[in-house]
């Protein structure tokens, strides 16, 4: 072979391993690059999963429930910011309510049926269809229909409702959440009853009072500075429920959108961990004569209520609450 086509042979074996290094770095890089979904949504094991940066956040129940419902809800040091029951069984929980379940939305009296708890005859919320499932960088999306039928199979209404998951920053989580509710196929009148409406059951360790009636360590407080037991009934744009989880102190704040029918709401917040934003049971809460909280949707028609759910660190001091609902507030308005 001449000089000539060896350094032939030399130039193609040179160009073609170039281009070898080329292609497997380039697939490296591929591999190697994050998914830029900082908020994953997945159906598996039937639930839908949240993930945040990779991570446990919650899960969305949807099959063979009374109602929807997230269950856990984790902060971001894994700590369950939920109580276990009645979706596991661990040491040292009640096992009141066992309609309680994680973070819901759900109402005692939709033209007179039951749809909060689970006695016998009370209706259920059935899971329909998903009309979206998205994952993203900034946040991820959960949108699904759903049918409220009594128990001998009525429709009694339709709903849509928005689960918003915001991309974490820090140690804080954020979801927002709405409903629509369509009444559909007749007139609908969500009545006036404590029993209700936007909630979460907190951990057992948040607690305002302990199951044996001592003093907790937990901290219930509203946007006026009322405490504990005082904020039952009263109305505010938020509170605030905090508590020792682990060895941390751990909050949760639920924002009542100033768009929302009576904002701002009145709250059905137990100082046994039950924690609810409701505008309904004025009758309860104000001593007003029956019916007085009745919200009565024309036939066709729809209402829409929308929340936030503000995870944070620390108190409603060191999570800077007021402030973030402040934020909250201005947006809303635009």
């Amino acid at each position: 072979m001449t000089p000539h086509c060896f350094r032939s042979v030399r130039l193609k074996w040179s160009v073609l391993a170039s281009m070898t290094a080329f292609l497997l770095v380039g697939a490296e890089a591929i591999h190697a690059r994050p998914n830029p979904a900082r908020v994953h949504l997945f159906e598996t094991n039937n639930v839908i999963r949240v993930e945040l940066d990779g991570k446990l956040f919650t899960e969305y129940h949807f099959r063979d429930v009374s109602r929807p419902f997230l269950y856990p809800i984790l902060s971001a040091s894994r700590q369950h910011l939920t109580r276990r029951w009645p979706q596991e069984t661990v040491p040292g929980e009640e096992h009141d309510h066992p309609h309680h379940h994680g973070l819901w939305w759900a109402h005692g009296a939709a033209n007179g049926q039951d749809f909060w708890s689970e006695a016998e005859g009370a209706g259920k919320t059935v899971h329909q269809s998903f009309a979206e499932l998205r994952s993203g960088t900034d946040e991820g999306v959960l949108v699904s229909r759903n049918r409220w039928v009594d128990h001998s199979g009525n429709v009694v209404a339709n709903d849509e409702r928005t689960l918003r998951f915001l991309a974490p920053k820090g140690n804080e989580r954020i979801l927002d959440f709405s409903i629509t509710i369509f009444a559909t196929p007749g007139e609908l009148v969500l009545g006036d009853t404590k029993e209700g409406s936007m909630a979460i059951r907190l951990a057992e360790s948040m607690r305002v009072k302990a199951a044996d009636g001592s003093k907790g360590r937990g901290h219930l407080v509203n946007r006026e500075g009322l405490q504990n037991g005082a904020v039952w009934g009263t109305h505010s744009a938020w509170c605030d429920y905090s508590g020792p989880v682990g060895s941390t102190i751990q909050g949760v704040a639920i924002f009542d959108h100033p768009g929302n029918p009576r904002h701002p709401s009145t709250w059905h917040a137990r100082d046994y961990g039950l924690f609810a934003v409701n505008p309904f049971g004025l009758h309860d809460f104000e001593k007003a004569p029956a019916g007085t909280g009745d919200l009565k949707i024309p036939a066709g028609k729809s209402v829409t209520f929308r929340y936030r759910f503000y995870f944070h660190p620390g108190d409603s001091v060191a999570g800077d609450v007021e402030r973030h609902y402040t934020d909250y507030e201005k947006n809303a308005s635009h």
